[in-house]
């Protein structure tokens, strides 16, 4: 079982998300929105866990300070080689300054950092499938490239344990 920290978004930013999950679940894409549990939801992970107290990871991070978070603008699509398609978001450096933040807290109370989340190796991301096969990439990018651009306001950060889809809301957004 894995524990993502990720940043949520509001509801007419989810609804934009979903609606594209079902668009392409429509042309034959499976998404996140049919994914294992089927409990996921639109979110950006500003690092992964793999072992951890979830105590003190949570401890760890209602620790660090708050912060105020304009609206993402998701404007480019990306794959990962393991087939895994995504929308890239521009981030600024005090955004990537946070996740190395993050993953830094975590990581201090014994908890092991993904690899793909460790600070220097984020590649920020807003999944859409997560099995992408290569023959279903120009079906993909028609539907994403009709919405493009995007912007998403990020309004939660919570505690995702991935196995189950249990969130668990953090006090305020880091």
């Amino acid at each position: 079982m894995a524990l993502s920290v990720c940043l949520t978004f509001d509801a007419r930013s989810e609804s934009v998300l979903r609606g594209l999950w079902r668009r392409l679940e429509a042309a034959g894409v499976p998404t996140l929105l049919s994914h294992t549990h089927g409990r996921h939801i639109p979110h950006l992970t500003l690092t992964s866990l793999r072992n951890y107290d979830l105590d003190a990871v949570t401890a760890a991070l209602e620790a660090l300070p708050e912060a105020c978070e304009g609206p993402l603008h998701l404007d480019a699509l990306g794959a990962f080689r393991r087939s895994r398609c995504w929308l890239a978001p521009a981030v600024s450096t005090g955004f990537a300054a946070r996740q190395d933040a993050v993953a830094r807290a975590v990581a201090a109370t014994g908890a092991v950092v993904h690899r793909h989340y460790e600070p220097g190796s984020w590649l920020p991301h807003v999944t859409l499938a997560p099995r992408l096969h290569l023959d279903q990439l120009p079906v993909v990018a028609a539907a994403v490239f009709d919405v493009l651009p995007v912007s998403v306001v990020v309004e939660r950060c919570e505690l995702v344990d991935t196995g189950t889809g249990e969130r668990r809301p953090l006090s305020h957004l880091i």
